[in-house]
């Protein structure tokens, strides 16, 4: 976007649409798990093995853009906030990706079905952790913005209400792993041992996801404090 201040006019390749682009890809990948949750559920292995191959390649898109942020960042003095501070909210990001590509790893490899006790619960978890990821991409959309103003004014004020609402989505899904945590506990005498082990697993996975997208948030508010 061509703005007026002069530092962002000297990017010619500025970083931040690439940064965008990456959050992009890795919310893609996020996007994609509720499908194969619900394949998963109807035990349709090979409409998940599909899909887990679309999340692989979102996730290494995801990496192809991450090597590219890192490779050209610019490393010097106009660049309006710390090299650091971008280098490591693309870390943050690629973690979505990862964490994405896990999860759906981890099901399809064991064919993993939650019991049908817990799968409205589970449904309704994966739902929220993926509106978290929906929402950090849609802060990280004001990144150019932000520039543009010079992490100052009403954009900053704009894009805290959007930090804010990531942080309450982020809350919501800790509260449902904990539900989902607490009634996998009530059965999990009924089920195999190896399989509630990896139920748990799996609930931590999509925790860390909903955790990522928060801290990328977070990390946002950090280069609007700099």
């Amino acid at each position: 976007m061509a703005g007026s201040n002069p530092l962002s006019n000297l990017f010619g390749r500025s970083p931040i649409g690439p940064i965008q682009e990456h959050m992009k890809v890795a919310n893609d990948a996020a996007q994609l798990l509720p499908a194969f949750l619900e394949a998963a559920h109807r035990d349709d292995w090979a409409a998940a093995s599909g899909i887990f191959d679309r999340i692989s390649e979102a996730e290494r898109e995801a990496d192809k853009l991450k090597r590219s942020v890192r490779r050209h960042l610019p490393n010097s003095l106009f660049l309006p906030v710390p090299r650091t501070d971008l280098l490591e909210l693309v870390t943050i990001q690629d973690h979505v990706a990862n964490t994405a590509k896990d999860v759906a790893g981890l099901m399809l490899g064991r064919e993993m079905q939650f019991p049908e006790k817990l799968q409205r619960r589970l449904v309704e978890f994966v739902m929220s952790c993926t509106a978290t990821c929906e929402q950090a991409l849609v802060a990280i959309r004001e990144l150019d913005e932000l520039l543009e103003v010079g992490f100052s004014g009403r954009e900053v004020t704009r894009v805290e209400g959007l930090i804010k609402e990531l942080d309450k989505l982020e809350g919501r899904t800790d509260k449902q792993s904990q539900a989902l945590r607490a009634r996998l506990f009530r059965v999990e005498r009924k089920l195999y041992a190896v399989d509630v082990m990896f139920y748990y697993k799996v609930i931590e996975l999509f925790a860390s996801l909903a955790d990522s997208a928060e801290r990328v948030g977070h990390r946002l508010q950090i280069l609007m404090a700099k």
